[in-house]
């Protein structure tokens, strides 16, 4: 088995697990997120694009259903010995088959626990499951009880954030070596990933996001890939990705020429981030974090070219996206705990002028303070 944690931290996990279970009264977990999975089992696999369930019984017993071409990814990436199969087939409904197993945990009339919120049930397989299930047992939604056991990382997950630091660190440096007038973002991408993957790292949970021109005002990944012009603005965010655990950056770079507004903007970033830095600390509210990005902006006359949120969480995700929970937004009473781990993005995007400006990096929260992961410069850079 290709586990990527030790025996006692996988018993420390189910065992937080099931003291939570026992806090909410609840016989049973039906876990449909994979990152719930993984951080349970270390089971690695995108089959979650089709009907699974991890279920977890008051007792410590773990099922896994799934389909065919995952039995062997489960045994050889994780530590499930009961392993169920579906058949697929015309007019098959696999709850008949989770049933099967709910009954043989005697869980008929029990409280279960459910991940509704994951890419992993869609919402006619959840439809399914309330109707299958609903003179059965009693379901409620449970889809934060791992995550919020999973958003405060041990020694042995912080060693794969920071190597998957490492590897964001060495992708910015090859993006500093290829990004110049006449450049393919193509090109960009291909040297970044090459690094990634030739230092033992992962496809990340989401695709990078790379733009220039127009596209550089951009949040999103999209297909066009332009040449870099003589003078041009280059944005691109990205993460380190090591055994599903993630490490993002965010920059923008003037390719021939900087205008005099990317550096006003470049500096108002700057301050931001060191802003956000001071309040990122155990014992603050996330919300906080964000209201002084806002006020750091604000007075700045930047209110029009800012975002309502300046970070999330990150940890061991899967596709479609890397963000975790909780998300630095105002308000949110989320409190600051060590081994907590924040990528903070400052964004400006100026419609008027066609300008961006971002500046992002990750942050581990230690003791007393917190710890920035990247080790690169946070200069704007001019290439």
């Amino acid at each position: 088995m290709a586990l990527h944690f030790s025996k006692e931290e996988f018993l420390d996990r189910r065992n937080k697990v099931l003291e939570s279970m026992e806090k909410q009264k609840l016989d049973a977990l039906l876990m449909f997120r994979q990152e719930s999975m993984y951080w349970l089992t270390g089971y690695d696999t995108f089959g979650y694009v089709f009907f699974q369930s991890l279920v977890l019984d008051k007792n410590g017993n773990i099922i896994l259903l799934t389909r065919a071409p995952d039995l062997r990814q489960a045994q050889n990436t994780s530590n499930i010995s009961d392993i169920r199969i579906w058949i697929d087939k015309e007019g098959s409904n696999p709850i008949d088959d989770l049933k099967i197993i709910l009954d043989e945990l005697n869980l008929k009339g029990k409280k279960l626990g459910v991940e509704y919120e994951a890419y992993g049930l869609t919402g006619r397989n959840a439809l399914r499951l309330n109707k299958s299930l609903e003179n059965y047992c009693v379901l409620e939604d449970k889809s934060d009880l791992i995550t919020k056991l999973r958003v405060i990382k041990s020694k042995e997950e912080i060693i794969y954030v920071k190597k998957a630091a490492e590897l964001a660190d060495k992708a910015l440096n090859e993006v500093w070596k290829h990004a110049k007038a006449g450049v393919s973002e193509s090109k960009i991408l291909a040297e970044m990933n090459r690094v990634i993957f030739e230092g033992g790292g992962d496809y990340p949970a989401n695709e990078f996001i790379i733009g220039s021109g127009k596209n550089a005002l951009l949040c999103r990944y999209q297909s066009e890939k332009q040449i870099l012009n003589n003078q041009d603005q280059l944005t691109i965010e990205w993460a380190g990705t090591y055994r599903h655990y993630h490490s993002a950056m965010f920059r923008t770079i003037a390719i021939g020429k900087a205008e005099s507004s990317h550096y006003k903007m470049h500096e108002a970033c700057v301050e931001a981030l060191q802003n956000c830095e001071s309040k990122l600390k155990p014992g603050n509210k996330i919300g906080e974090v964000f209201d002084i990005h806002a006020k750091t902006f604000d007075d700045l006359g930047y209110n029009k070219a800012r975002m309502n949120a300046c970070g999330y969480s990150l940890g061991n995700t899967f596709s479609p996206n890397w963000m975790d929970w909780p998300m630095l937004y105002t308000n949110n009473s989320y409190i600051i705990q060590p081994g907590n781990v924040f990528f903070m993005h400052m964004i400006l995007m100026d419609s008027d002028k066609q300008l961006a400006m971002n500046l992002g990096e990750t942050y581990l929260v230690t003791e007393n303070s917190n710890e920035r992961l990247g080790k690169q410069k946070l200069d704007l850079v001019v290439l």
